[in-house]
């Protein structure tokens, strides 16, 4: 290969502006993840008491907000000021980083598709898990309660792992007026009701399973997750390629970028 000298060699403008426009997006995102995080974190009073934090047994939907959103505002922020200001460091660190997470997201996919029977008992006990710390969370109510409402599923075998709750358990020495019961959100809605009736679920389990037919979802949220995925598994991969290749756009344009500018500094052109 033959290469040639020219004094005025420049960075190209159309990767370099592409690489910014291409990171704005993600940088503002994660501004918007941040922004809601903090917001809900300071509804909820964690910000004032950060032990909050460590006395939750469950999930707190929150912190994957603010993971995701602090990792798109690094990522975007270096991308951005890496390609605005042709900063080499920074364009490595981009793009190193996205190779990280692109075959972190592989060998994740890779993991799951082998071991399956694992990652199914991993969600499972996850699930159960947070079932344990329903009340103690807002936002970690919400999400089950979603969760359930969308899939029309309850607990994550049958409902009756909501016993693993200390409100809902069916134990003679709960005081709990939800004793023996389940959430609303476990209730098949009455198309006539236009308010959500909360205590639909209060008893119910008092009831002979037969009944249960009749008024709540009897199937665990685990085997309706398990059936929904063969069934839209062309979504999922979609949606997989799609986001692989956004990652592998960004690493072309920030190696085509990185190249260019080394090109320039070394004073050659080719």
């Amino acid at each position: 290969m033959h290469y040639y000298r020219y004094s005025s060699a420049e960075v190209s403008c159309c990767y370099k502006y592409l690489l910014f426009s291409y990171n704005i997006v993600f940088w503002l995102a994660g501004v918007a993840f941040l922004g809601i995080g903090l917001w809900a974190w300071s509804e909820k009073g964690t910000l004032s008491d950060i032990s909050k934090m460590t006395r939750l047994g469950g999930f707190d939907p929150v912190i994957l907000v603010l993971l995701v959103g602090g990792v798109m505002f690094i990522l975007g922020f270096s991308g951005c000021i890496g390609a605005l200001r042709e900063n080499i460091c920074l364009l490595r660190f981009f793009c190193g980083t996205i190779v990280l997470i692109f075959i972190l997201e592989v060998a994740v996919a890779v993991l799951a598709f082998l071991f399956q029977d694992w990652v199914r008992g991993q969600v499972e006990t996850f699930f159960k898990n947070n079932i344990k710390s329903y009340r103690d969370d807002i936002d970690l109510q919400n999400l089950i309660d979603s969760l359930q409402k969308a899939n029309q599923c309850c607990g994550a075998q049958d409902p009756t792992d909501w016993d693993l709750n200390i409100y809902f358990n069916c134990t003679s020495d709960s005081k709990s007026r939800e004793r023996c019961g389940v959430p609303f959100s476990c209730c098949i809605p009455d198309p006539a009701q236009k308010v959500v009736n909360t205590q639909c679920g209060y008893d119910i389990r008092m009831l002979p399973r037969s009944a249960w037919d009749e008024r709540i979802f009897t199937r665990g949220c685990i085997p309706v997750l398990e059936a929904w995925l063969p069934r839209n598994i062309y979504i999922v991969a979609g949606i997989f390629v799609a986001i692989s290749l956004l990652q592998i756009f960004g690493i072309f344009l920030a190696r085509t970028l990185i190249s260019d500018i080394e090109v320039v500094k070394a004073g050659y052109h080719f």
